[in-house]
């Protein structure tokens, strides 16, 4: 509402601009007339143009050329080619200002489908999370450090296979749109893979091809390519770091980790009702696997158990950006914290809880970040039947296939 009415104002002020420059020039005119002031009725037209439009252009351009021939003042009829020179100048802005108008809503006009295409490319790469899948109820949500990017160097998505709900979360050295094409490649593979691949080790070595493939046809595109095809040394920088999830349906959570933050588990107490808030802690065994695009993958890939989802708790998957981002003091955002606070009570709703985190992230840096910054909320809202326990799921040892 504020907002709104602040934007009223100022279009209001925009539109009075032009008038009040010719007042205060007829003004100028009748205090001090010397037939100098009048020339500055020129200015009028362009200003019209900048802050409203074609329209008001022509109509203050008319009003000023009609002041500028109407002798003003004493002296008025001793200056009549001021008069007569700047009514022709009047002109000359107007016609000057209305074709400028023209182009600049052509640009507009172009900037505004540019932006609607972009808008829909990046939701086909980074698309929006169902909001519940098999029992897991998901959100997620991402802050780029580049205005008017839905779309970084993160890269995170969900789905329901028949081996369970699996989700990655990763993230892209860099952003822009070298960074764009990477994502698109890894969450390419990984949407395939979840559905074909029973082994959750499996899915990952997919997504280890994909992203080799990728970098090698970027380093043939751009002319980087060694002898035998392969990308040089340089592309040894590009990486991604990953997180594998599985969510089987008795609620286990299995997990392989490329080099990337361990997820947050989000515990209300039994019984909560009265406004406790949930507990936070970080859940992860063991030193995670080398970021994907670094080194080969190993042989065997310790897939790992986590943490088991009782109904009501949720996981919090994010980026590095959430644990790096600092304020002007250079203290880092408490993420455990802010997380607890943003789950509140029970029951814990995934899609409140992004919005009060992005919202303390904001805060805490005062809007300006200096990475990319995604989140996503998992939450158990399975229920156990009478009598009847969900199946359980195996954790399997990630051998590869012979």
């Amino acid at each position: 509402m504020i907002r709104t009415r602040a934007v009223h104002w100022r279009r209001g002020v925009v539109f009075a601009l032009p008038g009040l420059w010719v007042l205060g020039v007829v003004v100028w005119e009748l205090l001090w007339p010397r037939g100098q002031a009048v020339q500055l009725l020129a200015a009028a037209p362009a200003i019209a143009c900048a802050g409203t439009g074609r329209r008001q252009c022509v109509a203050a351009a008319g009003a000023c050329a009609i002041l500028a021939l109407v002798p003003l003042g004493s002296a008025g009829r001793a200056d009549a080619g001021i008069r007569v020179g700047t009514c022709c100048a009047i002109v000359a802005v107007a016609a000057a200002g209305c074709a400028v108008t023209v182009r600049r809503r052509r640009l507009l006009r172009e900037l505004e489908r540019a932006r609607e295409v972009a808008a829909t490319a990046q939701s086909v790469v980074l698309r929006p999370l169902p909001p519940r899948l098999d029992g897991i109820t998901v959100a997620g949500g991402h802050l780029s450090v580049s205005e008017g990017a839905l779309v970084g160097g993160d890269l995170y998505e969900a789905l329901a296979t028949p081996y369970g709900v699996r989700i990655v979360m990763g993230d892209v050295r860099g952003h822009g749109l070298t960074a764009i094409g990477t994502v698109a490649a890894v969450l390419g593979s990984f949407r395939e893979a979840a559905h074909d691949e029973p082994d959750l080790a499996d899915v990952l070595r997919r997504l280890d091809r994909a992203l080799q493939r990728h970098l090698c046809e970027r380093a043939r595109a751009e002319g980087r390519a060694g002898p035998g095809g392969e990308p040089e040394r340089w592309m040894g920088e590009e990486f991604v770091t990953l997180l594998l999830l599985e969510v089987c349906p008795d609620g286990v959570v299995t997990a392989l980790n490329c080099g990337h933050p361990w997820p947050h588990r989000l515990a209300c107490p039994a019984g909560d009702g009265d406004g406790v808030g949930a507990r936070a802690a970080a859940v992860g065994r063991g030193d995670p696997l080398p970021p994907l695009g670094l080194f080969p993958l190993p042989s065997e890939l310790p897939v790992a158990r986590l943490t088991r989802l009782l109904p009501g708790d949720a996981l919090v998957l994010h980026t590095d950006g959430a644990e790096d981002a600092r304020d002007a003091a250079g203290a880092f955002f408490p993420l455990a914290r802010v997380l607890g606070d943003a789950a509140g009570g029970a029951p814990i709703v995934p899609a409140r809880v992004i919005d009060r985190v992005q919202a303390a992230l904001l805060r805490h840096t005062g809007g300006r970040l200096s990475d990319d910054i995604a989140l996503l909320v998992l939450s158990n809202d399975r229920r156990r039947a009478a009598g009847h326990g969900p199946r359980p799921c195996l954790v399997r040892s990630g051998r590869p296939r012979r």
